[in-house]
């Protein structure tokens, strides 16, 4: 009994030990996996410190930013002002739209914050203030009022605002430097309790091993530690397997960027040289309609001048009817080339109407045929349903001529000319500076001797020409560029040496109806029933003295009773002071006020006061709205033609009251 009582004792002592090691085993797994879950948690609120602390880091730099962005805007806005340049203006509402951008995104970060979503919100009324006073300075200086631009700038840069911005943007960086410093003491402190935690967890680890090794767990087997061994040996074949992968496919990805890299410089080479062209031919086309504006002031002069002289000559009658003659034929001729110079810098003002380019075309066959002489074939073709185009009749004429004229020299008088007239849908970018939509194509082919790369690159360069001295000037294809970009389309030339050349104008789509010249010709209209014995008042508005006055004369020639003025604040006095103001002739380019400014102002007090518009170079004035329902009369004109506008001005004005 005894022998099988010490068997049973000696065999329940190491069940009785396996049992509390399993015990204290399962204990320890549990404070484990309890460690486990407060370090992850700990972790967590140290991941939440550490993205507050970012947060606050986020906003002083948007802050930043947003201070940045406005006095670049400024900055670039003074440089305008100073240098007097219109174009770096535009720097000025690229960087203020850019501040206003980082402004909203400063918002979004600190809409979660009341007294801080506040002071932005005070930034942001602040900044729409100081926007308007900064805007009210550029706008001046786009019309060239440079000194009232400068005045404005001026007290805008000693505005109060200036002060509340940089003081809500300090309250705004050192209410989140207070933030930040509190954050990060929270997040050091989460850190500690992390780094202790671990501590804790290493330790406890230790105990559950020391526990796993006292309570038999050594009986793992060399089997179990090769089936390991195994496990371990294919995960990590799987993670080489996969990292090969991914280093291959960021390779190809590599290859790729490098690819698209290569092919956006050649774009943006491509982009750059054409932006070049641009840039060059726009510099060009503002410096020749300032030259225009000029030489059609002094030609005005000049040939009212001598229409009077030659009216009133009476010695000598047929020598000095000779010299005035003489002088009228240049006049007109230097009035035809600012014609053509106005015309390339897009600043002669268009009449245009709805117009059927095939008809167009197929009624210039004769004129063609009599211009470029009969040994030259002319072909001319035509799409049936071609769309409507919204263009300047005339002036497409004339450009049509001057290409066919420019192919008759290219084909030496004989040889085959082509013209056509298509529809074309194009996409965005396709050709040229248009925008993606629908277009009528008109071109003209010969098969002359063509063009080389040289000339292709400086073909619609102002005054540039292949031609011998004295048989051309170089304005043709300036002037048929010009004319396509003011219309809202553009011109495309193809040319290889020896076989020919095409040039192609590509015109926008109009959706409304044709409609004839003589619809829309006030001219057409007969002005025989004006007496100019009834001395009619006509008031004349022109900031040139000389052209002011040979008007004036002008005018008392003819008949009428004109009142002088040089501005468009002396015109509203005077119409203020007279009632029997019948018609108001009015430059439209002027100091101040400009002459649709002025007619804008005086039309809803002096209904019953005609308008002539009188031009010589319109500018930033010249849109065609501007000229919406009046006469214009360009500059220089002749008696006859100041006969003829002022009768017609009058008489449109005498339909209207009628209506």
């Amino acid at each position: 009994m005894t022998d099988r009582g010490d068997f049973s004792r000696s065999d329940s002592g190491p069940l009785r030990a396996r049992i509390l090691a399993g015990l204290f085993t399962l204990l320890a797994a549990f404070l484990l996996a309890a460690l486990i879950i407060v370090v992850q948690r700990s972790a967590e609120e140290r991941e939440a410190a550490q993205a507050r602390k970012q947060h606050s880091f986020n906003v002083i730099l948007l802050t930043g930013e947003v201070d940045g962005a406005m006095a670049r805007a400024e900055a670039a806005l003074g440089r305008a002002i100073i240098n007097t340049d219109r174009a770096k203006g535009t720097l000025f509402y690229d960087e203020w739209q850019a501040a206003g951008s980082k402004l909203s995104a400063l918002r979004d970060q600190v809409r979660d914050d009341p007294p801080q979503l506040a002071r932005v919100d005070a930034l942001q009324a602040l900044y729409n203030q100081r926007g308007e006073e900064l805007r009210a300075s550029a706008t001046r200086l786009n019309y060239k009022q440079n000194s009232a631009s400068l005045a404005i700038f001026g007290r805008a840069a000693r505005s109060d605002d200036v002060l509340d911005i940089a003081l809500l943007q300090r309250q705004i960086v050192d209410t989140e430097r207070a933030q930040l410093d509190k954050r990060d003491s929270q997040a050091a402190a989460s850190t500690y309790r992390s780094n202790r935690l671990t501590q804790m967890m290493s330790i406890t680890g230790a105990v559950l091993m020391l526990s796993a090794i006292a309570a038999g767990w050594m009986l793992v087997t060399a089997m179990n530690e090769r089936r390991i061994a195994n496990e371990e040996t294919m995960q990590e074949l799987d993670r080489a397997f996969a990292l090969e992968r991914a280093v291959a496919e960021r390779t190809e990805e590599l290859s790729a960027a490098n690819r698209a890299l290569v092919e956006e410089a050649a774009t943006r080479e491509e982009a750059e040289t054409k932006l070049r062209q641009i840039q060059k031919m726009e510099a060009v086309g503002q410096l020749t309609g300032g030259i225009a504006h000029d030489f059609n002031n002094m030609l005005a002069v000049v040939i009212g001048g001598l229409e009077l002289a030659r009216k009133r000559v009476v010695e000598q009658a047929a020598e000095a009817s000779r010299h005035i003659e003489s002088a009228m034929d240049g006049a007109t001729r230097a009035a035809a080339l600012t014609r053509r110079l106005l015309t390339f810098a897009r600043a002669e003002p268009l009449m245009p109407h709805a117009t059927d380019a095939g008809q167009l075309i197929h009624g210039m066959q004769d004129l063609i045929d009599r211009t470029i002489g009969e040994r030259i074939e002319v072909r001319i073709k035509a799409e049936p349903d071609l769309w409507p185009v919204w263009i300047d009749p005339y002036q497409l004429e004339n450009a049509i001529l001057n290409l066919c004229v420019n192919a008759r020299d290219a084909m030496a008088g004989a040889g085959i000319l082509e013209m056509s007239a298509a529809n074309a849908r194009l996409r965005e970018g396709a050709i040229g500076v248009l925008a993606g939509g629908d277009y009528v194509r008109i071109a003209v082919t010969d098969n002359g001797k063509g063009m080389s790369q040289a000339v292709l690159e400086r073909v619609f360069e102002p005054f540039f020409t292949t031609k011998p001295v004295g048989e051309g000037t170089g304005l043709g294809l300036s002037q048929i560029f010009g004319f396509a970009r003011q219309s809202g389309g553009d011109v495309i030339l193809q040319s290889r040496e020896g076989v020919g050349t095409t040039v192609s104008l590509y015109l926008p789509r109009h959706k409304g109806e044709v409609t004839t010249v003589a619809e829309t010709t006030p001219l057409a209209t007969p002005f025989a029933a004006f007496d100019p014995v009834a001395r009619e008042t006509i008031l004349v508005v022109e900031d040139d003295v000389r052209v002011r006055s040979a008007t004036g004369e002008a005018l008392t020639e003819l008949g009428y009773h004109p009142l002088l003025c040089g501005s468009g604040d002396e015109a509203m006095i005077l119409l203020d002071d007279r009632d029997d103001i019948r018609l108001m002739i009015t430059d439209v380019l002027m100091p101040g006020m400009t002459g649709p400014e002025l007619v804008r102002i005086m039309r809803p007090r002096f209904p019953h006061v005609s308008v002539l518009f009188v031009t010589g170079y319109v500018g930033e004035a010249g849109e065609t709205e501007s000229f919406a329902g009046h006469e214009v009369l360009r500059k220089p004109y002749t008696l006859a033609g100041l006969s003829a506008a002022v009768a017609a001005a009058m008489m449109t004005a005498e339909a209207v009251a009628s209506v």
